[in-house]
């Protein structure tokens, strides 16, 4: 029988790097890189189009949102449906490219970048709250406390919330170790073999969403190596 990975949870070279530093412009290009090889983009609109289920959102927030590259891919996909959305892109560093800021708008959809320490932003009073809610390979930098004040802030700003996360697993930790051959740097490939040994597996993360019986939930694997959680306000 295989003992099950205890979840550690470590700084990400990426996280502490100047954002003009070109260890993190290289690493920003090598995520890109292996969210396209992992399939992101079509996990991700999945884990949405779940979430929202028939509802068509006008209001979007992205967690860790980064250079802005997979909130464009997914605005592109998704503006026939979901038209003239006001997407917030919220990270802690201001790294967010003005190609993505343009794509975005191209698709119609209206973007605001807002630099912030996310748990600041979980802690405030919403004006109103969002109708989705949505991360990427970004839950996982949170453990105890503030993974609990994280998903205790999403709750309440959002109707609806998604995100998908490193699969805690033997497989994922051993291709983890292979980005290099894809050719990857130093701080990512540092970077993902820790996001892997942090990542969730099970009903880990529905068993830190609190007032649950409000919400609809699902927990679930996604492709070879992601781990992706969903909650939709029911009440």
């Amino acid at each position: 029988m295989t003992t099950a990975m205890p979840r550690e949870v470590e700084a990400e070279w990426l996280d502490v790097l100047d954002a003009d530093d070109a260890r993190a412009r290289r690493s920003r290009g090598d995520l890109r890189r292996i969210n396209a090889l992992m399939g992101s983009l079509g996990i991700a609109l999945r884990a949405v189009d779940r979430a929202v289920a028939s509802r068509v959102p006008r209001t979007i927030v992205e967690l860790g949102a980064g250079d802005g590259a997979l909130m464009s891919r997914m605005a592109r996909r998704r503006a026939a449906r979901w038209p003239n959305v006001e997407v917030t892109l919220i990270d802690r560093q201001r790294v967010v490219s003005e190609g993505a800021l343009e794509r975005i708008r191209a698709a119609g959809w209206r973007p605001r970048v807002l630099t912030c320490d996310v748990l600041d932003w979980a802690a405030a009073t919403p004006h109103r709250p969002a109708d989705l809610v949505f991360a990427n390979l970004f839950v996982h930098h949170f453990t105890g406390d503030a993974l609990q004040r994280l998903l205790a802030g999403v709750a309440a700003h959002t109707q609806a919330f998604a995100c998908c996360e490193p699969r805690r697993d033997r497989m994922s930790l051993a291709a983890s170790r292979l980005v290099g051959l894809v050719g990857a740097g130093s701080v990512a490939r540092h970077d993902a073999v820790a996001s892997v040994r942090a990542g969730f597996r099970g009903g880990e993360l529905g068993d830190c969403w609190r007032n649950a019986g409000s919400w609809r939930m699902s927990e679930y694997e996604a492709g070879l190596f992601t781990h992706c959680f969903v909650a939709t306000r029911t009440a």
